[in-house]
């Protein structure tokens, strides 16, 4: 099985910054496109970033500039460096990735648990 696990959230005031990482783990072929969510209860869960494989990126308006998503293919991780943090930054976070399994032939959709992300004003 594959297991995302993101790590990094925690209080920031605004202004501050704060880095997250997704660690993809189990049985793992390659990873596609991994990708930063968020979700604040009441509303719809919003795309922050993507990543492909070879390193094609794309952000959200509301944190282009602020925000810059990487990764190291290497150690199956994706990382999410917040800078500039605002109060309506404040979310769970939330890794997705598209996964090629050690036994399958194509790629599958999975999601971390989530960190949560304090801004403080």
């Amino acid at each position: 099985q594959v297991q995302l696990v993101e790590s990094g959230g925690g209080l920031a005031q605004a202004g501050g910054s704060l880095r997250l990482s997704c660690l993809a783990s189990g049985s793992i072929s390659s990873i596609g496109a991994m990708a930063w969510y968020r979700q604040v209860p009441g509303k719809q869960r919003e795309l922050v970033a993507v990543i492909t494989r070879y390193g094609t990126t794309k952000y959200a308006d509301s944190v282009t500039g602020r925000f810059t998503i990487s990764r190291d293919n290497g150690k199956n991780t994706a990382y999410l460096q917040m800078n500039s943090l605002k109060p309506e930054d404040t979310a769970v976070y939330i890794c997705n990735a598209d996964v090629l399994g050690g036994s399958r032939v194509q790629y599958l959709e999975y999601w971390g648990q989530g960190t949560q992300v304090t801004v403080s004003s």
